[in-house]
């Protein structure tokens, strides 16, 4: 788990902060992840939005309770955690009721989420070349420098690597983008991922069994951010796209993925923009 140290907490005023504080973003899915995580336990929580798009996670206040530049935080009376995942399984031992990680299933899904956090940067450049499609990359030579040169470059005393992923992913979308082969790649790792998901629908309602767990939380969120991009789930997994459905009934779901109207045009400019172009997600990563 990725609890940060005393000595990594440069924003010091956090450490007088007490209950629930989560630093999010309304459109991050990391951030989204944990929002349904919050409602389902029913926790009380004070919200801390970060501008993403005007580079909130790179001012030295915010990089100052995470290196690595990432939402969502959560900070609980004065203690720092970060990383989705390893937040989940924090607040869980924390909260047990009701139960999102059933002990019998602990190991098997911790592993699957390593596997599910393993295709996070493959989310990321879907999400910037099919959902929000900047006119100019956001993260300007200056800013990436900036975020380089800022902190030790250690995590808990050992190099953070996650802090490096950053850069190199934020490096590489200045100079090319999301190429074309980035996207087939992506596409055929998230397909590979979501058959396996199918087949556990072939015995189950839930992805781990009769019961919700934050495995479908997860994957929920997945889901959601690929039927955005342009993903035809429901037709390639039939099974997946019915329990996507019926999650998106509950409203601790749905209202968490709900998109501002000024945000859904925007969207829907960039599909009519692919349509014409014949660079959708589908035609690009040959689904038809």
């Amino acid at each position: 788990m990725v609890k940060l140290a005393d000595e990594d907490i440069r924003t010091r005023e956090v450490l007088g902060w007490r209950g629930i504080h989560v630093l999010h973003n309304p459109m991050s899915s990391c951030s989204q992840k944990l929002r349904i995580f919050l409602n389902i336990k029913c926790l009380d929580w004070q919200s801390h939005v970060v501008d993403l798009a005007a580079n909130g996670n790179m001012s030295d206040w915010f990089l100052g309770i995470n290196p690595r530049g990432l939402v969502p935080v959560l900070v609980q009376d004065g203690s720092v955690h970060i990383e989705s995942n390893d937040i989940l399984w924090y607040l869980e031992q924390q909260f047990p009721a009701p139960c999102l990680i059933p002990v019998g299933s602990a190991a098997e899904i911790r592993e699957l989420l390593h596997h599910e956090d393993d295709l996070h940067l493959d989310l990321r450049a879907l999400s910037f070349r099919y959902v929000f499609n900047p006119p100019k990359p956001r993260k300007t030579p200056e800013i990436l420098e900036h975020f380089a040169k800022s902190g030790t470059g250690l995590l808990n005393g050992v190099e953070d690597r996650g802090k490096a992923e950053q850069i190199e992913f934020w490096s590489n979308y200045a100079k090319q983008g999301v190429t074309d082969l980035k996207v087939r790649t992506a596409v055929a790792r998230f397909r590979e991922a979501f058959s396996d998901l199918e087949q556990r629908l072939s015995r189950h309602a839930y992805l781990m069994g009769s019961q919700l767990t934050v495995l479908d939380i997860a994957w929920y969120i997945y889901v959601n951010r690929l039927t955005l991009a342009g993903y035809p789930v429901s037709r390639l997994h039939r099974r997946l796209g019915a329990w996507f459905a019926a999650l998106q009934t509950r409203p601790e779901f749905a209202r968490e993925v709900a998109i501002p109207a000024a945000f859904q045009d925007f969207i829907e400019r960039t599909r009519r923009q692919h349509s014409v172009e014949s660079t959708t997600l589908v035609e690009v990563a040959d689904l038809h």
